[in-house]
């Protein structure tokens, strides 16, 4: 098995703060409640697709991102295997990816997960079971963000984008565990899990808005 680069992922993170800080104004909340070291997996809520980076550029820690293979195409695959970043397929049981994931966390890396699987509204209304099997296979706690302001306006000159220069809350949440403790890896157990993360993420994120006022 073959895991994705520890050197890359730190790589990754100077770029995303160069990109990040340059092109817009990131206020980070929280960050001291990532682990300052040892395993830990970053459930992000995902509604734009600058969530990835600007969280890769705003972590304290270099971030492994579970992304859907549809990106990697062109240079733009090459670049984000160079800077550890995991390919995944969405619409099958991906193993290489399942493997990958566990060996960063095996390696006491950080793995960042958009739990609802797609773009969506970013409120963590629907969440899919992966975050709960890493979570109770791998016994890493999960810190919830919340990254707010990323979708509120559109850019002048690129639509598709925030307002350059504008500014972009990113909120960290307290550190748990998913497993109840027991280690149990049945469907029951996981689905469990799920309902338990599901319940923490959207509380971190109705906090993080009374927070930045958004």
């Amino acid at each position: 098995m073959t895991v994705p680069s520890a050197k890359g992922a730190a790589v990754g993170r100077g770029i995303g703060i160069g990109l990040m800080y340059g092109l817009w104004k990131p206020r980070v909340l929280g960050a001291w409640r990532v682990p300052a070291s040892g395993p830990a997996i970053l459930a992000v809520n995902h509604a734009h697709n600058i969530d990835g980076p600007m969280l890769m550029g705003t972590a304290p820690r270099p971030v492994h991102f579970l992304i859907k293979k549809e990106a990697f195409v062109g240079p733009l695959g090459g670049f984000l295997e160079g800077i550890g970043q995991v390919k995944v397929d969405r619409d099958s049981t991906d193993r290489t990816a399942i493997a990958g994931a566990l060996g960063v966390l095996e390696q006491g890396g950080v793995l960042g997960i958009f739990p609802e699987g797609t773009r969506g509204e970013g409120d963590f209304a629907s969440l899919r079971a992966g975050l709960a099997y890493f979570a109770v296979r791998s016994g890493a706690p999960i810190v919830p963000v919340a990254v707010l302001g990323s979708t509120d306006r559109r850019g002048r000159l690129l639509k598709a984008l925030p307002p350059l220069r504008g500014r972009v809350d990113v909120v960290f949440g307290d550190a748990f565990q998913a497993g109840d403790g027991s280690g149990r890896r049945t469907r029951k157990a996981l689905d469990e899990a799920t309902v338990r993360i599901q319940g923490k993420l959207t509380a971190h994120l109705e906090n993080a808005r009374r927070l930045t006022g958004r």
